[in-house]
């Protein structure tokens, strides 16, 4: 865990836009939860090693919830596609919305069931 002293409030406040991007999902329906976080970290990553690490869980964290989106869609014949679809989409919205407030408190997260991509 971070020192929370060492942080800016600069560090906190793009840790957490890493995090909230991913909301850009409404905006940008398909991708928008991958573009989100893209960009934030490739802004920010070579400015705070903090921003960086947070920006590499989110954009991991995103990366994995599109795959298991386009799993839970190819399951939809066999119906328990519909129901894994509807859990990956509750579990995204709770796990960024959690991840933005730890993260705006200066705390570190990492997703659970992330697949680390980007290391």
């Amino acid at each position: 865990m971070t020192n929370k002293t060492n942080l800016t409030q600069d560090d906190k406040t793009y840790g957490m836009l890493a995090h909230l991007a991913a909301l850009a999902q409404f905006v940008i329906p398909t991708f928008g939860n991958v573009i989100g976080p893209l960009v934030i970290w490739l802004i920010k990553k070579d400015q705070s090693a903090w921003v960086n690490k947070q920006g590499k869980d989110a954009l991991n964290f995103q990366i994995s919830i599109a795959i298991y989106t386009v799993v839970s869609i190819i399951l939809i014949p066999l119906i328990i596609g519909i129901v894994l679809l509807i859990a990956v989409g509750i579990f995204w919205l709770i796990m960024v919305i959690l991840a933005t407030i730890r993260v705006s408190e200066g705390e570190s997260f990492r997703y659970p069931l992330s697949i680390r991509f980007i290391k």
